[in-house]
């Protein structure tokens, strides 16, 4: 089953591809996704990288959380799924 990494403390100059070649060292990655703001239209630092297989991307956790890449020590850790509200369900 595939398993959600977030990676956290990125250089803002890293590409998708450098993120995903980094993590192919540990398995198949399915996606890698660095988080845009939407009103300045740069990277805000964080990413999610989506890998095949649990114990690959375990692996990847492991060896890379703390690891410098570009200049950054990243932080990488199991990506935790935020509830999101229903529609209708916001307070005004």
């Amino acid at each position: 089953m595939a398993k959600k990494i977030y990676v956290g403390n990125m250089s803002y100059r890293t590409t998708e591809e450098e993120l995903r070649d980094l993590f192919a060292q540990y398995g198949t990655v399915l996606s890698a996704n660095i988080i845009i703001d939407r009103e300045t239209r740069r990277p805000k630092g964080f990413a999610f990288v989506e890998m095949e297989e649990d114990a690959s991307a375990d692996a990847a956790i492991s060896e890379l959380d703390g690891k410098d890449f570009g200049g950054r020590n990243l932080r990488v850790n199991e990506a935790i799924a935020k509830p999101r509200p229903a529609h209708g369900s916001y307070r005004h």
